[in-house]
């Protein structure tokens, strides 16, 4: 027979709501009571009724994540983020992946509403904020990631985008790159921001912005298309000295495209990436990559879902914004011109 919750509360002479408490991480119980009864449940192998739980309280106690890929390493870091929270608070959290597909994504937020999460994440490949509409019909708390939408009044956590388009190219041009191209991402708002803070850079430094150095990827911004992407710069005359890339596995794909052309990095060409993978000091030319704190992004991201669950009232939609940082390393670090 299943041990219940009246059991614990049985044998260590306490109330059931008590014993609740615990399970809920209420501050009202002391360390001391905590661990006796955290202890007994180990000893049972007590197993929470969770659907029983949600009807009482009216929450799963299940958060949802949608990405648009679950192999990128800044996703993967956001998710460690989130779930290292999440888990202390009792939270589990359900992890699907959009695959940059905005008619996928769709699906995966109506089937995370359906099993009736208390917040939803998002990460968004959409072109529209129909879906938001949808999730805020049903009045499930929603963050948006990484990703927003202009004119759309949401919760949001992520970096400033037009400063990490600012500082890799600023950092360019310092050690002496005067021809600085940008192979940039799908039309999202992080990929609209880095480009937005690379012309601006640019400009403010009085060199000239020209479209011919500026590769957008329509789909997916992999080391494939940043490949075929640098091939295309390198036909240029004159060539690229500098190159920005909108993300980590975008500059692993041009660099490759510079050595195969029989060209030094960064003695020949300088290259920047974003969002300092864990791998980019073990590549063979180690990347210089501006940090995002992703996982970072994740833990503020988790603390916002769990203040706006837990809020007795409606809040105010809030905007973290997390300041990015240039990893300096091979992949540019050219001795700076005189």
């Amino acid at each position: 027979m299943a041990v219940r919750m009246k059991d614990i509360a049985r044998d260590l002479g306490l109330s059931v709501v008590t014993v609740s408490k615990v399970l809920r991480d209420h501050p009202d119980i002391g360390p001391e009571t905590r661990e006796r009864v955290l202890k007994r449940m180990k000893e049972l192998n007590y197993r929470p009724n969770l659907a029983a739980r949600a009807l009482v309280t009216g929450r799963s106690h299940i958060v949802g994540l949608v990405v648009p890929d679950l192999l990128h390493p800044f996703f993967a870091e956001v998710a460690k983020g989130l779930s290292s929270v999440f888990h202390t608070k009792g939270y589990n959290l359900v992890i699907s992946s959009s695959e940059e597909d905005a008619e996928l994504e769709q699906q995966e937020i109506e089937q995370l509403l359906a099993r009736q999460v208390d917040a939803v994440l998002v990460a968004s490949s959409q072109w529209s904020v129909e879906s938001f509409r949808r999730i805020e019909e049903q009045k499930t708390p929603y963050i948006l990631i990484d990703r927003k939408f202009a004119g759309l009044r949401s919760n949001f956590v992520g970096v400033d985008d037009e400063r990490v388009g600012a500082l890799a190219t600023e950092h360019l041009i310092e050690v002496g790159c005067r021809t600085i191209a940008h192979v940039g991402g799908p039309q999202v708002s992080t990929a609209v921001g880095r480009l937005f803070g690379y012309r601006h850079a640019l400009m403010r430094r009085g060199v000239a912005v020209s479209p011919d150095y500026i590769v957008e990827r329509e789909q997916r911004a992999t080391d494939a298309s940043g490949y075929q992407a640098m091939v295309q710069l390198l036909g240029l005359d004159p060539r690229p000295d500098g190159v920005f890339c909108y993300n980590d596995p975008t500059a692993i794909g041009v660099m490759k495209a510079i050595l195969d052309a029989g060209l030094r990095i960064p003695e020949d060409v300088a290259v920047v990436g974003c969002g300092n993978a864990r791998y980019a000091d073990f590549l063979r030319v180690p990347l210089t990559s501006v940090d995002q704190q992703s996982e970072a992004i994740g833990d503020r991201a988790a603390r916002l879902a769990l203040s706006v669950i837990e809020a007795k009232t409606p809040q105010r939609p809030a905007t973290v914004l997390l300041e990015p940082r240039l990893i300096v390393r091979e992949s540019s670090r050219r001795p700076k011109p005189a």
